[in-house]
C-alpha cells in the first residue's frame, strides 16, 4: 500500500512511498482510509524525534471497515467509521491502517469522510477542556483564545451549546468565521489586548499564542478556570511548571491532556447529526500532498482544520 512514512535522512523527513499492508490480529479491524485530519500533536512529535514505530503519521481518521478480527464484535466489513489513533501507534497517512475496535465510532451518514476525520481530536479537546476541567455551567462567560483554529472551533460551538456567554480572540480575517460558529463577541488581538480588558470570564480557554499566566488569571472571575490546551511549547511548558502555583485561592489555572474515547467520540457524532456543531474546514490536501499538508499546518495559522484526502 502507498503511506507516508518518517525518513530522517529527507529534509521534511516524510516520504511518499510503497510499505507492506497491515494485518489486524484478532481484537482489531483494518480501515480502509479515506481521509486524515493533521493535528499538532503530528507535527510536534515529528519535530520532538517522537516517531510511530510503524513510522507513519496520522492520528484523525475516517473510512470503511475492511476485515475484522475474530473477536471483533462492535463492526463488521463495511460500515463506515472515524476515529482517534494517538494512543494507538498513529498510521493514518496510509492506504489501509489497523486499530483496536475501542479507537473508533460509526461515522454519521449524513457527513463525509473529510468532515468525519476533523472531528475526533480537537473537537475531543474542547469538549473536555469545557466540560471536565472547567466544569461550564449555563451563563457563564467563555473566552476562547485561538478561536479560529481546529479546536477553537470546536470550542466557540460547544461553548454556546452548553448555554455559555462566548467571546473569541483571533486575527482580523477570522473575525466573521468566529462569529458565523456562534461566538456574542469577537476580539481582534491585532487591534486590542483582551488581557487590558475590564472584563472578567469565568472560564478562559488557552489554545494559541503565548500570553502570560499572570494576564490570564487577572482577567478571570474570583472563581474562574483557566484551562490550557494548547499554544506554543514555551506556553505548555509554562502551564505545566507554574499553573499549579497561581492556583492559589479560587481561581484555578489547569491544563488539559485530552483522551479519546468511544462515549465522547459516540457524543460529538449525536452534535453533528443534530447540526449542533459543524467541522471547519481550512485546507484540502490529496494523499501525495501530504508532506505540503504537514509543512502548511507547522506555520500555525490555520483558520480550522487541514485534512488529507486518502481515497475518493
Amino acid at each position: 500500500m502507498k503511506a507516508i512514512v518518517y525518513n530522517k535522512k529527507l529534509p521534511d523527513k516524510l516520504l511518499f512511498c510503497e510499505v507492506d499492508k497491515p494485518v489486524p490480529n484478532d481484537n482489531e479491524v483494518l480501515i480502509k482510509v479515506s481521509a486524515v485530519s493533521l493535528n499538532a500533536a503530528d507535527y510536534r512529535s515529528l519535530k520532538m524525534g517522537l516517531i510511530p514505530k510503524n513510522k507513519i503519521f496520522g492520528a484523525d481518521i475516517s473510512g470503511r471497515i475492511e476485515a475484522v478480527g475474530k473477536n471483533v464484535s462492535l463492526f463488521k466489513p463495511g460500515d463506515e467509521v472515524f476515529g482517534d489513533l494517538a494512543s494507538y501507534g498513529f498510521g493514518g497517512l496510509a492506504e489501509y491502517v489497523t486499530a483496536p475496535e475501542k479507537a473508533v465510532v460509526l461515522k454519521p451518514e449524513q457527513i463525509s469522510y473529510e468532515e468525519a476525520a476533523c472531528l475526533p481530536m480537537a473537537s475531543l479537546t474542547a469538549l473536555q477542556a469545557l466540560r471536565d476541567k472547567a466544569k461550564i455551567q449555563k451563563g457563564q462567560r467563555v473566552l476562547v483564545v485561538g478561536s479560529a483554529g481546529g479546536v477553537g472551533t470546536y470550542a466557540i460551538q460547544l461553548a454556546k451549546y452548553f448555554g455559555g456567554e462566548v467571546t473569541g480572540v483571533c486575527s482580523s480575517g477570522n473575525v466573521q468565521q468566529t462569529f458565523s460558529l456562534g461566538a456574542d463577541f469577537v476580539i481582534d488581538y491585532t487591534k486590542e489586548s483582551f488581557l487590558e480588558s475590564d472584563k472578567r470570564y469565568d472560564i478562559i480557554l488557552g489554545i494559541n499564542g503565548n500570553y502570560p499566566l499572570l494576564g490570564y488569571r487577572r482577567i478571570l472571575t474570583s472563581a474562574g478556570i483557566y484551562v490550557m490546551v494548547g499554544g506554543s511549547l514555551s506556553q505548555v511548558f509554562k502551564s505545566l511548571l507554574f499553573g499549579r502555583i497561581l492556583s492559589f485561592g479560587s481561581r484555578k489555572m489547569k491544563s488539559l491532556t485530552a483522551k479519546a474515547n468511544n462515549t465522547d467520540l459516540e457524543l460529538i457524532a449525536k452534535l453533528v447529526e443534530d447540526g449542533v456543531i459543524k467541522p471547519v474546514i481550512n485546507r484540502r490536501y490529496s494523499f501525495d500532498k501530504a508532506v505540503d499538508a504537514m509543512s502548511y499546518l507547522k506555520e500555525g495559522h490555520s483558520p480550522g482544520k487541514v485534512v488529507v484526502t486518502i481515497l475518493s
